[in-house]
Parts: structure tokens; sequence; C-alpha cells
């Protein structure tokens, strides 16, 4: 074995190599971290943040008295939770699917374009879908030839609004999880399903007793570390989505927290939700991947 200096000098160079992204996470990610004092302060521009009166913690007091503080929580909860599900479970039925096609030119063709909308931005396919569901639109369209009844009004029904939220957001993210899942497929190994066959089994006894078992560790896992993000909701996608008359149903954290910074301009009582939605955000890291080291053996840190 080398001596720990010797080993040392041989990698050195790479430490080097990290020091222009350190740079970069210090100047745009650990320094405005700084500014999160506001949360504790009556913020005064002329005086700027360190000059301003203590508040203490009056700002926190404030957001749990709102009326508005239970309602966001539970529509941020619920909607990452939904998302959460409908997403793995679709993947995960779709991977399972395409893993029983044999033409391996179709399997791939199938397996980009369901990719490809992974890459969009919110912005984009929020014209789109405004587009497609208008009054005017393509959908209502297409529904008043069919039944020749009144256009539905698909953005200011909370019903039909959280539909579309849900159906977007799997359309547009399944395709990643769902060659995480494939990955997985490709790991099982094929004398299990010869003996499978040589035993009379079916193709679904195969997938119950096979299959399912083999990529149970990447399902827990992939569940698990969905959990560091139950608090985001998808901002992007709600921001550019949404209205004042689907608040009650679509309002979360963070554009609750866009709209009291940059719309009210509270910006003290802003950064305090922001503040005690990140030390909630980090509990949740925490037993996730503690749950992922004890039930996925997989360990990030």
């Amino acid at each position: 074995m080398k001596p720990y200096k010797m080993r040392n000098n041989e990698v050195i160079h790479y430490h080097f190599m990290l020091l222009p992204t350190i740079a970069l996470l210090a100047v745009f990610s650990i320094y405005p971290t700084l500014g999160s004092v506001m949360a504790f302060k009556y913020f005064d521009p002329v005086a700027g943040i360190w000059g301003s009166p203590w508040a203490g913690l009056d700002h926190f007091k404030m957001l749990f008295q709102i009326p508005e503080f239970k309602q966001i929580t539970i529509n941020t909860i619920t909607i990452s939770l939904i998302k959460i599900i409908l997403n793995v479970s679709c993947a995960l039925a779709f991977a399972l699917l395409l893993n029983e096609i044999r033409k391996k030119w179709f399997k791939k063709s199938v397996q980009t374009i369901v990719y490809l909308p992974f890459f969009l931005s919110w912005v984009i396919m929020a014209g789109i879908f405004k587009d497609f569901f208008s009054v005017d639109g393509l959908i209502n369209g297409a529904l008043q030839r069919l039944t020749g009844g009144e256009p539905v009004m698909f953005f200011t029904s909370q019903f039909w609004f959280m539909i579309i939220i849900y159906l977007t957001d799997v359309w547009k993210g399944f395709g990643f999880n769902a060659i995480v899942f494939l990955a997985a497929l490709t790991s099982i190994n094929p004398n299990l399903y010869e003996a499978a066959e040589v035993d009379g089994a079916s193709r679904w006894n195969k997938l119950i007793h096979i299959t399912l078992p083999s990529i149970k560790p990447t399902i827990v896992l992939i569940l698990i570390l969905s959990l560091q993000g139950i608090l985001s909701g998808g901002f992007d996608q709600i921001f550019n989505l949404y209205n004042p008359l689907v608040y009650p149903v679509a309002d979360i954290y963070d554009t609750y927290i866009y709209r009291m910074g940059f719309q009210n301009n509270q910006y003290e009582f802003a950064t305090a939700v922001g503040l005690f939605r990140s030390a909630v955000a980090f509990l949740f890291i925490w037993v996730s991947h503690w749950l992922a080291e004890k039930y996925g053996d997989y360990r990030l840190f």
C-alpha cells in the first residue's frame, strides 16, 4: 500500500479541478443564504438587511396565525404525494410493458420519445397546454363536436385544473423513471425466467414471483428518495398554469412565497416562510436518506 502522502500527491490535481465548482457554489448557493437573517428583522430598504431592526420570531408567529398556512400546507403535501404515486406507478407499468417488446428498434424509439418531454421547460409546456385546454382550444373543440355541449373551463374549475396538473406532470416526467426501471429489469437473471417456463409459469406468474421481487429495491429507493421533494410541489408547473380562481386547491409554499415576496413586497415574511419550508424539507431529506439506507441499501453521504 502506498504511503498516504504519496497517494495524496497523485490525486491533488483532482482537488484543484473542483475549485471552480466550489467557488460557484459558494457565490451562488452559500453566500445568498446569509440573507435568511431577514426573516428575523423588520426590513428597512434604506437601512439594508444588516441595519434593519430585529423582529425576533414575530414573522414565524405570524406564519402560524395566517388562515392560508393550513391550506398551503395541505395543498403542498397532497399535490406532492399524488404526483409521486402517479409518476412511480405509471413509469413502472410502462417499463414492464415496454420490456415485453422484442423488437429493439421499436423499443428504443418509444423510450426516446417518452423521455423527450423531460427536457422541455414548464414555460413552454404551459403555453402549449393553455392553448390545448382553452375555451376555443383543441380539446374543447373536440368535446363540443362530440357532445354538442358548452365548453369546459379547464383552468378555472378547481377539479379540472388539478386533473390537468397531475396528468401533465406524469406526461412530462414518467419517461425518466421508466428508464431507471428498465435498467433494473435488465439486471434480472434470465435463467430465472427459463426455469419458470420449464415449470409452466404464465407471464403473470413470472411478473408476480420474479420481476417485481427482483426490482423491489429500485422501486422502494425511488419512492423513498422522492420524499425529500414533498414540500416542493412543482413550482414551475403550477406557477405557469394557475390563477386566483384555483388558489384554494393549487396554492403551495413556493407560489405563496413568490406572491408575498415579489408581489406584496413582504420580503421578511416571505423569507420566514421560505426558511420554515427549508427546515422541514431538510428533516424530510434526513428521514428519506435514513429510510433509503435501511430499506434500499443505499447511501448518498
